[in-house]
């Protein structure tokens, strides 16, 4: 006789240990209040339909205490993201269409209240609570013809374990930031910053180029002509020797708008969309869920920007390009400082990918969502927004602070009909050839409109090259802690500048960090606070980790010292520390050596590794372990000096780990003393 098919209630121990399983992770869901906890709960749901379809195959049966922990796990989730989600709950459905508004399309692009949480996260995950109960009450049932109960509740298993895979490509992953907020010294910050800015004040043109190597431009020594890039060191200063914050695009990005650390922001790694369709690569926005600590999905919106810092001096402010900060509500450039953002904002290798024109906190897409396949014309629209706002800010006598954040030459690289094939030598100088000739447009367009020499133009990358590109004679790439994925070229030029920038076309050799940009392009702009009683005026409630240029660009003096040192880091681990120190104090612990470096140098810069990767592929799996190189002979980081000066390599190893342990105390960077404006 064949065995019925029957609802097991008895309270057998497996069963039993699931259903507590699945009890257990919702409420740690609860407690621990994190996106990834989410999609444990949800992988456990899946792994509990395949486990009831088995059970239904092999056993004939359903098992009653399963049913219930799938259902509690569920119910977590659903609880989690009414109560703490960030948008309006309807999951990958969030998505932008061609013609897509954000202001016509609330409940699609992170708005809603309580109620539209609870309506889309149930309807998400209405498909799986729906199969699991028929296929309770299906198993429960007495049926007449039991071949057709059988039939029934194997097709329902098999569609809930589909709907359970689904689900976790669909189900909403946007829920509050649950961590140490600092809005409170945000506002009170920003409220003390004083409106100073008129039509006298100095310009700002921030261009932050994607993956661009130190040797990627001519004046470093490119073998293509970088003439229009080149002329801001010619008319200004050109830095040897300037890092990035970090080797890929959003933590360097964060470091650039905050004079932070990314560590600070849980920026420590790539963002990626968070909405998209149901099409193919719909998976990254899971990723955000399992990279980002606390369920950061941009840049937090209680960080400071520069932008921020400009919009409340007076300034109009305007992005330009690529943003890949965060793509919703808190996250949104013109919800950071920017009055105006036309560009995407993701990368252009990830989906979705298409250019929106953005105004508080709204945008708009502006040319269909397919701009993946053909990405030729993204130069020219950047361009003619960027010159077109600029103009409307000339003619209005009004300051402004422009970023112009190019897509390029992050792969894939493209260029424009007139660009293709004029450069000889592929694709990636073909884009770099249309980018500096626009470029040289823009300048053009400025000197008529009187602005060029009262701006303040600087010109670097976010991080070295990745799949093409130079990094000359140094050593690693993208995504390395090594100076090919952080050295990257740097200029700024202001004609007007009353000698704060030294004599034009003269070149630094000291180094400095993409975390110094803030505070120096605040000082150089004059912005104060507290009605001028605070002059360099930054955010007092918590560290910026940069420090002013301003003595390199005058007289090339050192400025990362012992007691400031650059950091290189990947994902939340400080992989190496660098400053520099006079050679003298070197020579005085180390009387017997006479080496060249010391002698013929009247500084030393040290980079100290504690455990990096080997980047030779064919010896993927070692490591460089307490490895001290001086860069100022040995940019390329062939030697390793630890054994020749070991003191030196113990106490750079031991400030790595004082500073290391300092982050990990006080994540977010918040000063124990912060003065108030009714305190100051």
């Amino acid at each position: 006789m064949k065995k019925k098919l029957e609802l097991d209630k008895s309270k057998k121990k497996i069963p039993v240990i699931w259903m507590a399983v699945g009890i257990v992770l919702a409420l740690t869901l609860l407690v621990l209040r994190l996106n990834w906890m989410a999609l444990v709960c949800v992988l456990y749901c899946c792994v509990s339909a395949a486990a009831l379809l088995l059970s239904i195959l092999f056993k004939k049966k359903v098992y009653a205490p399963m049913v219930f922990g799938f259902t509690a796990a569920l119910a977590g989730v659903i609880v989690y993201y009414v109560i703490w989600g960030a948008d309006a709950g309807f999951g990958a459905f969030s998505s932008g269409k061609a013609g897509f508004s954000t202001a016509a399309n609330r409940l699609f692009c992170a708005e809603g209240n309580f109620f539209t949480r609870l309506l889309g996260n149930f309807l998400l995950a209405l498909p799986c609570l729906a199969c699991v109960w028929l296929l309770y009450f299906t198993a429960k049932r007495s049926w007449k013809k039991e071949g057709v109960k059988k039939a029934l509740a194997g097709g329902l298993g098999v569609l809930l374990t589909g709907c359970c895979v689904f689900y976790v490509f669909t189900m909403n992953l946007r829920s509050k930031p649950h961590t140490e907020r600092l809005w409170e010294g945000h506002d009170d910050y920003l409220s003390r910053v004083d409106r100073t800015a008129s039509s006298d004040s100095p310009n700002v043109l921030f261009i932050l180029m994607d993956d661009l190597g130190w040797g990627d431009v001519s004046l470093n020594g490119a073998i293509y002509d970088t003439p229009n890039i080149d002329s801001i060191g010619e008319n200004g200063l050109n830095f040897e020797n300037f890092y990035s914050s970090y080797s890929v695009c959003s933590p360097a990005r964060f470091a650039a708008m905050t004079g932070r650390y990314p560590y600070r922001g849980y920026a420590d790694n790539v963002m990626y969309p968070t909405i998209n369709t149901l099409a193919p690569f719909a998976a990254t926005r899971v990723f955000n869920a399992i990279e980002m600590g606390a369920n950061a999905d941009g840049m937090l919106g209680d960080e400071v920007t520069m932008a921020e810092t400009f919009q409340a001096a007076g300034y109009a402010t305007g992005l330009f390009g690529k943003w890949h900060l965060g793509d919703y509500g808190e996250y949104l450039p013109t919800n950071q400082g920017f009055d105006y953002f036309y560009g995407s904002h993701h990368v252009n290798d990830m989906t979705p990918f298409y250019h929106v024109r953005e105004e508080n906190g709204n945008y708009t897409i502006v040319h269909g969502t397919d701009e993946l396949k053909d990405q030729s014309r993204a130069t020219a629209w950047i361009h003619e927004e960027l010159e077109n706002w600029i103009t409307e800010q000339a003619e209005a006598d009004e300051p402004f602070f422009a970023c112009y954040t190019s897509p390029w030459p992050h792969a894939p690289v493209f260029a424009g009909d007139d660009f293709d094939g004029v450069s000889g030598m592929g694709t990636y100088v073909d884009c770099m050839t249309e980018f500096d000739t626009y470029l040289g447009e823009l300048f053009d367009t400025m000197e008529n409109l009187g602005v060029l020499e009262n701006t303040i133009i600087v010109f670097t990358s976010d991080n070295g090259p990745a799949l093409e590109g130079s990094v000359a004679d140094l050593r690693g790439g993208k995504y390395l802690a090594y100076e090919g994925g952080q050295k990257v070229p740097f200029m700024i030029r202001w004609d007007h500048n009353n000698g704060a920038l030294g004599s034009a076309g003269s070149v630094r050799t000291q180094s400095a960090t993409l975390v110094d940009l803030y505070p120096t392009l605040v000082e150089l702009c004059g912005i104060t606070g507290d009605g001028g009683q605070k002059k360099n005026f930054l955010p007092q409630d918590r560290i910026i980790d940069g420090i002013s240029m301003t003595p390199v660009l005058k007289n090339d003096t050192v400025i990362h010292t012992a007691d400031h040192p650059i950091l290189h880091m990947k994902r939340e681990d400080i992989k190496a520390i660098q400053y520099t120190v006079p050679a003298d104090s070197v020579k005085e612990r180390y009387p017997q050596q006479t080496y060249d470096v010391l002698e013929q140098n009247d500084q030393i810069t040290f980079k100290y590794f504690d455990r990096i990767q080997n980047d030779n592929s064919a010896f993927f799996d070692k490591y460089r372990n307490n490895w001290l190189h001086i860069l100022t002979d040995d940019a390329g980081e062939n030697y390793n000096r630890a054994t020749v000066y070991p003191e030196i390599a113990d106490e750079m190893h031991e400030k790595l780990d004082e500073i290391q342990q300092a982050f990990r105390e006080n994540r977010r960077g918040v000063l124990e003393t912060v003065q108030t404006g009714t305190e100051a």
